[in-house]
């Protein structure tokens, strides 16, 4: 399947998970396998060479860490919600587009110089990004880039990374 083709299986939800926002849906995407093939393919196509692993948020973020990862050969880095983890390296509060949410780091994941690639289905207000990639350098990554299958262009999120290497597969 074509990555166009492959995009075009994002549904939109509007209202969701509360009035105002349109919610992306990658779940016909990802339940697609010609679909998901295009698109872990064309994010694997995006990292560096000098990457080492890969920081994948739950929960969506840890499928397509997890394909990616495979496809490359390459370790992958769960960002997880609070209270799933039994040892914690780093916790970040941050908002999102509709609330306020949290991220935390496993312990002894990562190693002080490592180049990580931040992987995430969508980039709307770099929250979730900002977050993850300030677990991963208090930890002493180097977060080398961040891909995403969508960018809400207009909610900011690209401004909020500053000057971070940014992939999109599509921009909105």
């Amino acid at each position: 399947m074509e990555l166009d083709d492959a995009l075009g299986l994002i549904a939109e939800v509007p209202d969701f998970p509360e009035p105002g926002v349109l919610f992306r849906d990658l779940s016909p995407l990802f339940a697609d396998a010609g679909a998901f093939k295009a698109v872990t393919d064309a994010l694997a196509g995006t990292l560096d060479p000098s990457v080492e692993a890969l920081a994948g948020v739950e929960a969506r973020g840890f499928l397509l860490a997890a394909a990616v990862g495979y496809a490359r050969g390459l370790g992958v880095v769960l960002i997880r919600k609070p209270g799933k983890l039994p040892q914690v390296a780093g916790r970040v509060d941050y908002a999102l587009e509709y609330g306020t949410a949290t991220v935390e780091l496993p312990a002894g994941v990562v190693r002080p110089g490592q180049r990580v690639a931040v992987l995430d289905d969508v980039l709307a207000t770099g929250g979730t990004v900002a977050a993850t990639g300030k677990l991963l350098e208090d930890a002493g990554a180097v977060v080398d880039s961040v891909s995403v299958v969508l960018e809400l262009a207009a909610l900011g999120g690209r401004q909020v990374l500053g000057d971070r290497r940014i992939h999109a597969l599509r921009t909105c």
